[in-house]
Order: C-alpha cells, then sequence, then structure tokens
C-alpha cells in the first residue's frame, strides 16, 4: 500500500512540477512586491537603511536537514559558522532568504535537535534586533504560527517573524533606490499560490512526503531549469526602475545579471588576451571547479541591466558557502571557503551600489 501510495504521489507531483513559468513568476513576485510596499506587514517589511552605512549579510539555502546521508548543510556547517560568528562581531544584520531547514525530507523537530548550534548562532542575531528570516519553499511550514511557535519561538524567542520578502529603501540622489529581497520560488505550482493551496502544501503535502520518503527534484538539481529560472528572475526586475532584486532558490549565485561562470569565462578571456599565463591557469582551475558546483553552465549569458543577484547557496558538496554582502557603499559576492580545517572569506566579485543606481 505505502508502495502504492508513494508512485501516485510522485506522479501528481510531476503535473506541478518546479519548472518556471514565467507568467505565473511574474503575476506572484509583482504581487508580493506590492503588498510589502503598500505595507502589509504579515508578507514582509520596508526597512530603510543608509546605503553608506548599512551592514547586511543575505544567506539562503541552508537545507539544515537531519545529519543522515541526505543532509546536504553537514559539510558546510563548519564555513557557516565561521561565517556567522565573523558577521556578528563586525555588527551586520543577517538576513535568511529561505531554506533555511530542509523540511520536505526531515520533521521540524529533527531538524531543530540536530543543528541547534548554528539555530542558537542566528538567534544570537535577533537578540541584537539584527536578523530577518524569509521562508522558501523547502521550509513552508514556517509561515504559519502553530509550527513556529513549537518549533522555532523555543529557540529564538516571542520576537521571531517569518516574512515572504523584505523591501530595503536607500536614499541616493535625493530618490529612493530599492533592494526587494524573496526567496525565489514564487510562482512554483506545488509551493506557491492561494492561501488554501500554500497551506495544503505545508500542513498536508509534505508530511506525506517525509512518510513516504519522496526526493522531489526541485529547480536547484536541473541544470537547464537553474538558468531558466534565473533568467526569468532578471527579467521580472527590468519592470521596475530603481529596483534591484536578490533571491535565492537555485543554488547557483548571479552578481549583477551576471552569474560567476560567466563572469570567470570572461575574465580567462581577457587573461589569455593579455597573455598573462600564471591568471589563466589560475582562472582556469577556478572555472572547472565552479563548472562542477554551479550545475555545469556552458554559455555565456549576459543581462545588459546589473539588476538581479542570486546568493547562491550554503550547502554545496565540498563545504563552501556563498552570500551577499551589503557594506560600507558596497555589494559583493562573498564565498567561504573550507581549506583543510581553515575558513577563509573569498570576495569573488563586487560594485559600489552608487554606480549599480546610476545604471539604473
Amino acid at each position: 500500500m505505502k508502495k502504492l501510495l508513494r508512485n501516485l504521489i510522485i506522479r501528481l507531483s510531476r503535473r506541478f512540477s518546479s519548472n518556471p513559468d514565467k507568467k505565473l513568476i511574474f503575476e506572484s513576485l509583482s504581487q508580493l512586491y506590492k503588498q510589502i510596499e503598500e505595507g502589509k506587514k504579515d508578507k514582509g517589511l520596508v526597512l530603510t537603511y543608509d546605503y553608506q552605512q548599512a551592514s547586511i549579510i543575505v544567506f539562503s539555502d541552508q537545507h539544515k536537514g537531519g545529519r543522515d546521508g541526505s543532509d546536504d548543510f553537514m559539510l558546510a556547517e563548519t564555513s557557516y559558522l565561521t561565517a556567522l560568528r565573523y558577521y556578528y562581531e563586525k555588527g551586520f544584520t543577517l538576513i535568511n532568504l529561505g531554506d533555511c531547514e530542509e523540511l520536505w525530507e526531515n520533521k521540524p523537530s529533527v531538524v531543530l535537535e540536530k543543528n541547534r548550534t548554528a539555530l542558537l548562532e542566528e538567534a544570537l542575531f535577533l537578540q541584537q534586533q539584527r536578523y530577518y528570516r524569509i521562508f522558501g519553499n523547502h521550509d513552508l511550514e514556517w509561515n504559519y504560527q502553530i509550527p513556529r511557535d513549537q518549533f522555532l519561538k523555543p529557540i529564538f524567542g516571542k520576537e521571531l517573524k517569518v516574512y515572504e520578502g523584505l523591501v530595503l529603501k536607500m536614499k541616493y540622489k535625493n530618490a529612493d533606490e530599492t533592494i526587494f529581497l524573496a526567496h525565489g520560488h514564487q510562482g512554483d505550482k506545488r509551493a506557491d499560490g492561494n492561501a488554501f493551496s500554500k497551506w495544503f502544501v505545508a500542513a498536508i503535502w509534505t508530511p506525506i512526503q517525509r512518510w513516504l520518503n519522496i526526493r522531489l527534484d526541485t529547480v536547484s538539481d536541473s541544470f537547464d531549469l537553474v538558468d531558466k529560472h534565473n533568467i526569468i528572475m532578471y527579467e521580472w526586475s527590468q519592470q521596475y526602475r530603481k529596483t534591484l532584486l536578490i533571491s535565492g532558490h537555485t543554488h547557483k549565485p548571479v552578481f549583477a545579471s551576471m552569474d560567476h561562470i560567466d563572469r570567470l569565462t570572461k575574465a580567462l578571456e581577457k587573461a589569455l588576451a593579455a597573455g598573462d599565463q600564471e591568471r589563466a591557469k589560475a582562472l582556469q582551475e577556478s572555472l572547472e571547479k565552479r563548472r562542477a558546483e554551479y550545475a555545469g553552465k556552458e554559455f555565456v549569458k549576459t543581462m545588459v541591466s546589473p539588476s538581479y543577484f542570486n546568493t547562491g547557496c550554503c550547502c554545496f558538496s565540498d563545504g563552501d558557502i556563498t552570500g551577499i554582502e551589503i557594506t560600507e557603499g558596497v555589494i559583493r559576492l562573498v564565498k567561504w571557503d573550507q581549506e583543510g580545517k581553515n575558513v577563509n572569506r573569498i570576495v569573488l566579485e563586487e560594485a559600489q551600489l552608487d554606480y549599480l543606481f546610476d545604471q539604473l
């Protein structure tokens, strides 16, 4: 009976696959953006920052699991804890951009028990009023008060709120520049929709999936869907002047509308043209490593406006993590790299915010 049920659930799920639907993504993201801008605080907050003084780190897609064979976070935990302690000491605000916990495969009680150290480190930011948490499709249950109260609040305290998005307003040349943050699953038929369908996925579908031990493919598992989804997110951002979009979900970093593979490829071409063999060799080695990690992108796609950013993830198979920093008027794509027992912060890309605002 369980086997028959499993096959049925898989067939039903394939009908509502994660294949990105541009129309649905556009409609869902636009609705969320509008709701937050109009002051619907249950959806998200509008936060005002001085872009030259702000210190923000955005991480997503930790997928904290049950410390078993399918736990993607376990190898990256050391990098993540090192990064959190660095940003806490530096006075950064931490934004967790969704899929913080892997609840499609694990019960919340198991995840929180096995990842108490990382969660307590996150809670330190909240105690300093420097923490914002957004839910994704893999931790959709945190959208609802009962599981939040039961599982998260004993660790984080009663001040914890979980949102679907955030809007950051930054004054530049007497006008507001906007940074909109959302996990990026908006428009996914399997995890986004009206209030009833969202509740059904969180309260009924996800527990059944866990019980039947079903590991369903998502956007981040597919080479083609990753790029397709990132391109759609870029195209959505082009509808809004003076707006940068930061998302997660695909596990593939994007900086100023160009993914890291594209930038490495172009840098390699320049090094070869300049005859810089030492730099070309280093870039080639990095490119080969990242091709495997970022799902093997094989073509260069440059998008004209620098309006879209993606954090990457905190569960790469080699224990590395990536995130987006905003500090001292600069936005950066950073990697925390495990090398033996050491974990090093490496800036992969950076740009002045005022330059990007002018480009928009």
